[in-house]
């Protein structure tokens, strides 16, 4: 049997496969602290649930318009508007998940031979969404700068070409928590204008802050005609499992990404996107709540980490800590699973080898026992 060249060039997730043995140790009776995968471990918001359920039983089960059902595109851009920005429902395209969003805009812009820059530590599917649309990704290190972007501004201006077609962002970042400056974007957008780029913004995580409310890219002057802004339901409300995400673009690029839309997916699940309309409107509370939870499960896992001799900045959003640990982090990983139960994901898989991640997505008692099974096994 043959396999296509592109698929061959990438590897499946990491944070996928440590999830998988997790789950298989835990099925075999291993009490592991997974703190790999990046999902809130709260109960999606009751009003939710129950839109969800009063849209089946009215009957919302059929196709949609592939961009969405107009309501909750009309919810979309308002929310988004409210962030600084100026859309309208025709320039958002509702989509199963975040990560969709991500991947069709990617085939809509890149082409092969493109090249695409990005800060690092990033994300582990940016990089193969990349390959599989034939383009090469360039990567800028923000490891010596602390995973401050602002000081490595310049060389990721070093980094782009006449090839270079896009930048992706994502803040509040996945490996790192770590939320950009408003001057490190206006950095980013007097790149992206002197070189007109566009620019893919992940904002996946921009309703789990912990202090100012992240700014949106788009929302800067000169930005929203170049921008792409994604956000989704999965991590703010805890909607993981639901699929839902969206993406808003100016209007012609808009058009081309759906396009990859209906020859692929068709849409969104027409019941999830009623249940999104209650998400994005009847449910500050809960996620109140969520991200206060989450902010005290940061401080309690760097207090317990300081306590033994680690200390490491405290990120400014998403629910991710990165900690320093052997160089060869794959090992330590795979000691820290099988010797103290403890599932991380190895900091290479998001080009910050020596480092591994750490979701603190469990109870601050389930935290703190993890950094003592560490300690206790020699590996912290």
């Amino acid at each position: 049997m043959n396999y296509s060249q592109r698929v061959q060039r990438i590897e499946p997730s990491a944070t996928v496969a440590v999830g998988n043995l997790a789950a298989k140790l835990k099925s075999e009776g291993t009490d592991i602290i997974d703190l790999s995968v990046g999902e809130p471990d709260f109960n999606t918001p009751h009003s939710v649930v129950k839109a969800g359920q009063e849209a089946i039983a009215a009957g919302h089960t059929g196709y949609t318009p592939s961009k969405g059902v107009p309501e909750l595109r009309e919810v979309i851009a308002a929310h988004l508007n409210g962030l600084g920005m100026a859309y309208d429902a025709s320039n958002i395209i509702v989509t199963p998940g975040a990560k969709q969003a991500l991947f069709e805009t990617v085939q809509a812009v890149v082409d092969p031979g493109d090249e695409v820059v990005m800060p690092t530590p990033a994300w582990v599917s940016y990089s193969p969404m990349v390959t599989m649309a034939g383009g090469s990704m360039t990567m800028v290190d923000t490891l010596p700068h602390n995973f401050d972007l602002e000081p490595a501004l310049a060389d990721l201006e070093a980094a782009i070409t006449e090839r270079t077609t896009m930048l992706i962002l994502n803040s509040p970042a996945n490996p790192t928590g770590e939320v950009y400056s408003e001057s490190a974007l206006k950095g980013v957008r007097d790149l992206a204008v002197d070189h007109d780029l566009t620019v893919l913004s992940d904002e996946i995580y921009r309703g789990i802050s912990y202090g100012d409310p992240p700014l949106s890219t788009g929302a800067l002057d000169g930005m929203l005609e170049r921008t792409v802004t994604v956000n989704g339901f999965s991590k703010t409300y805890a909607m993981t499992g639901w699929r839902l995400g969206y993406l808003a673009a100016p209007s012609g690029l808009a058009e081309q990404i759906a396009k990859v839309q209906s020859h692929s997916v068709t849409c969104a699940p027409n019941f999830v996107q009623r249940a999104g309309i209650t998400a994005l409107t009847e449910t500050k509370p809960d996620v109140e709540r969520m991200v206060s939870e989450f902010h005290e499960r940061r401080d309690s896992l760097l207090d317990a980490l300081a306590a033994n001799g680690i200390s490491v900045a405290a990120p400014g959003g998403a629910f991710y800590v990165m900690i320093p640990v052997d160089d060869d982090d794959k090992q330590w990983c795979k000691d820290a699973i099988e010797e103290a139960h403890v599932a991380t994901v190895p900091g290479s898989a998001f080009e910050a080898p020596g480092y591994a991640r750490i979701a603190y997505t469990r109870e601050p008692d389930k935290l703190r026992e993890a950094v003592n099974r560490l300690v206790s096994s020699g590996l912290l």
